[in-house]
């Protein structure tokens, strides 16, 4: 009898080392699994989420790209819209590159209007910028000007004759805030809204020193980084056959939507779907 209780603790402990082999047989293989499909994931991209960046452009506000911003929340990205000073190639893009570089971890940069000019010099030599977007944009190329391409293509209802400019303090010689008038800003900049809207719209556009439209273009991003571009059918800020030559200089993907200049107001679903189109081809 004693010696049945001496062995019987000898063989529990057998079948307790047999039991934890066995279970380190199926616990490896699982672990293995797992591993291969974190592997799996991470080479389909899925990485951390970029933060979008939106640049508004001239006459306009961060509050035009409220719509996208809405979708991209839902969609769970973090998003900046940070106020473009609109005081001209020399200084803007400075301005958000700065503000780039205090964002952690990839970016995707998008820009409206003259704001894809600001976003194709600020984004140059920045790694963390993985793709642009041009939404109804200028996307001129190294040493062109906003009123070159303007010249070249005909066209555009922002001419001198439909602005208002007026002076601003230490401004140089000949450079003052250029607006459009009011009476013209519907059918020139948001034909296609609601005219409560385009009036109010109107009302709160914000000024673009002229000297925007002189100054040249540095080293453009695009000639690094992926383009994608939203392309205003009835836009007549800028002409269609600018945005087109600009976006295939660019190599961009082109998404052509029927919209006024202002696309990411009228169709902000579909501005949100090239947005993210660049995000899932670069992440």
């Amino acid at each position: 009898m004693n010696t049945a209780r001496i062995t019987q603790p000898g063989r529990l402990r057998l079948i307790i080392a047999a039991v934890i082999v066995a279970i380190a047989g199926l616990v490896i293989p699982l672990s293995q699994s797992a591993s291969a499909r974190t592997a799996e994931a991470a080479a389909a991209g899925d990485g951390p989420k970029p933060t979008i960046v939106l640049v508004h452009g001239a006459w306009a506000d961060t509050s035009s790209w409220d719509g996208v911003i809405q979708r991209l929340q839902a969609d769970g990205y973090t998003v900046y819209a940070p106020p473009n000073p609109l005081q001209g190639l020399a200084y803007d893009p400075a301005y958000l590159a700065d503000f780039l570089h205090s964002i952690s971890g990839p970016i995707v940069l998008v820009g409206h209007s003259y704001g894809g000019a600001v976003i194709t010099n600020a984004a140059t030599g920045d790694p963390q910028v993985k793709a642009l977007v041009y939404v109804d944009a200028f996307a001129p190329a190294q040493g062109q000007t906003l009123e070159q391409l303007l010249t070249a293509y005909p066209g555009s209802c922002a001419v001198p004759a439909n602005l208002n400019v007026v002076p601003f303090p230490g401004a140089p010689s000949g450079v003052g805030d250029a607006y459009i008038k009011q009476s013209v800003f519907p059918s020139c900049m948001a034909n296609g809204l609601p005219a409560t809207e385009a009036n109010v719209l109107a009302v709160t556009q914000l000024p673009l020193s002229t000297i925007a439209l002189t100054q040249q273009t540095g080293v453009p991003a695009w000639k690094t980084i992926p383009s994608w571009a939203v392309v205003g059918t009835v836009d007549h800020a800028i002409p269609l056959a600018l945005q087109l030559a600009m976006a295939n200089t660019a190599h961009a993907h082109i998404t052509r939507v029927d919209a006024p200049h202002l696309s990411m107001i009228s169709n902000p679903g579909t501005v949100t779907n090239v947005i993210l189109q660049a995000v899932r081809a670069t992440s």
